[in-house]
């Protein structure tokens, strides 16, 4: 009985492991930063983009694996990665605005300032 790791060739097999080693070293990126950032503000850049690129490696090998093993094009994972790239920016977003929202109403000095633009100073 053979399996279909057995079954892929070297140029798919290497792909496939590219792709996963990028988008899970991305993701430890993510998590990394989640950790090591101080604030609320800070800690939810680092997961967001990690999530986005990260997905896409980790498509990317699913679709090769798949698509090599099947004998045909399977690339319904693109569904996938096109949803949690759409969402992943809102989420942030809304988690931003609400988490502002909440820290200026209760004036408890974890907002940034009103003034402040992203220009360093």
């Amino acid at each position: 009985m053979t399996t279909i790791a057995t079954e892929l060739p070297l140029w798919a097999a290497l792909a496939v492991a590219f792709f996963l080693l990028v988008g899970s070293g991305l993701a430890l990126i993510g998590a990394i930063g989640f950790l090591r950032l101080n604030t609320f503000y800070e800690r939810i850049h680092a997961p967001t983009l990690a999530t986005s690129w990260g997905i896409g490696g980790v498509m990317l090998a699913s679709i090769v694996f798949f698509s090599v093993s099947s004998g045909r094009l399977v690339a319904h994972e693109i569904l996938v990665g096109a949803f949690v790239t759409m969402t992943t920016p809102v989420t942030f977003m809304l988690l931003a605005r609400a988490a502002l929202h909440r820290d200026r109403s209760e004036q408890n000095g974890k907002a940034p300032d009103k003034r402040f633009r992203g220009q360093a100073s």
